[in-house]
């Protein structure tokens, strides 16, 4: 998901878990848990399955193209880097291969997924004791050993497939490793999610099914995040192997929000032996947001009317700016996050869930103690005090995604 403009284009338009593991390793008496949270951090492999890193940078090229924000290097702004991902201790950050819905009609959409792919192998390339590309589970296995946060890659948005079947295994070789097959609109895969019920192709389109079972062939998992619920069914049906929803949290805490997914395509996904991958967003956790929501689009409707105002007007827009300023929107907590967590565990269990932060992605809406990628151990401690044992939250961190990785690429060989 991308920041600020895509959310007010939404805005516009639209209980504690037990113990559920065994072999926990039991931490020495004196350790307190913020001290155990953190040497869990540093102990497990952390692979979180969508960060906006790619996009980020893309924005603020400079003359030369080339980024002028160094992540190898702690920065002023985002929400990551390299000083804080090790603080973290997060070692696979699936890199995001944004691509905007309207790219889809005016094209070039495959030519930006390259370009983005391109940029983080430079960025890689450019600080090698610091990060490496990882197109396995091995490989982001002996990265981490070699001390090097991975970039695995996710393109969002199958528009960069465009209407040509190969290129599923142009981006295979390329090193991307899932595609989210839609994004806010329509595509040739598919319906999105704000289609949700009044969609083109009433789930996924006949290109669409080709393209999973590519996906499928060549070992590339598909992601039903931003999908509507017919597509995501038929995609999961199509799909000869599990999928994920890369950062997508659950409808049970916020009816009415389609871009999370309900219990019964939570229960589909798993029975698929798929993971739902939490999104840290605030809109993805809570409903408070939604109800702020409203608030700021009525709002927003009569201040446009009372003067003529069009969308897009500078003048909308500094009313926008200043509603914000003086009305900021709800923020979920660490612990809002965990209940999603459990929420998933309790439905289908504890092999079934993992962590899309969509960091850089959803602005400040991030929560109370999950403000960027140096603070997993917040959430670790919430999960340990809430009964989760270590074995429990290794599958959570990386376990999970790591084996439908896996299995997607050994049906593919």
């Amino acid at each position: 998901m991308r920041p600020t403009l895509a959310l007010l284009s939404l805005i516009l338009l639209a209980s504690p878990a037990c113990t559920h593991g065994t072999n926990a390793q039991v931490p020495p008496a004196n350790l307190d848990l913020d001290e155990r949270s953190r040497l869990l951090a540093k102990r497990l492999l952390i692979a979180d399955g969508h960060i906006d890193v790619p996009y980020r940078l893309h924005e603020t090229l400079g003359p030369d193209g080339t980024p002028t924000e160094d992540i190898s290097q702690r920065t002023s702004g985002g929400d990551f880097d390299h000083p804080r991902a090790v603080e973290g201790g997060l070692d696979v950050a699936f890199m995001s291969i944004y691509i905007p819905s309207e790219l889809q009609k005016s094209g070039g959409a495959k030519a930006l997924a390259d370009s983005l792919i391109d940029m983080m192998e430079r960025v890689a390339r450019g600080a090698p004791e610091k990060f490496a590309m990882a197109h396995s589970v091995e490989q982001a296995q002996r990265n981490a050993q070699a001390g090097k946060v991975s970039f695995a890659l996710g393109i969002e948005n199958g528009a960069a497939i465009e209407d040509r079947l190969e290129n599923v295994r142009h981006f295979q070789q390329r090193g991307v490793r899932y595609i989210t097959l839609t994004h806010f609109q329509d595509n040739l895969l598919g319906d999105a999610a704000a289609s949700q019920g009044k969609g083109t192709w009433n789930g996924l389109s006949p290109f669409g099914r080709q393209v999973v079972a590519e996906m499928n062939r060549v070992g590339i998992m598909v992601d039903v995040a931003h999908l509507s619920d017919d597509t995501l069914r038929q995609a999961v049906e199509a799909s000869q192997v599990p999928v994920i929803a890369s950062h997508t949290s659950c409808r049970h805490f916020t009816p009415g929000y389609s871009r999370n997914i309900p219990d019964e395509l939570i229960r589909a996904v798993a029975a698929k032996g798929g993971v739902v991958m939490i999104n840290f967003g605030s809109r993805f956790l809570i409903p408070e947001v939604h109800a702020y929501d409203a608030r700021l689009s009525t709002a927003l409707e009569a201040y446009a009317q009372e003067r003529g105002l069009s969308k897009g007007s500078p003048e909308l827009q500094t009313f926008i700016d200043a509603y914000l300023r003086e009305h900021p929107s709800p923020l979920a907590r660490v612990e809002d996050v965990a209940d999603h967590i459990d929420h998933v565990v309790k439905l289908v269990g504890i092999e079934h869930v993992g962590l899309g932060s969509d960091f850089d992605g959803v602005g400040p809406s991030l929560p109370t103690g999950l403000k960027d990628v140096s603070q997993y151990p917040n959430l670790f401690r919430v999960l340990l005090e809430r009964g989760y044992s270590e074995a429990d939250i290794e599958k959570i961190a990386s376990g999970n995604v790591f084996r439908v990785w896996r299995q997607v690429e050994a049906f593919a060989h």
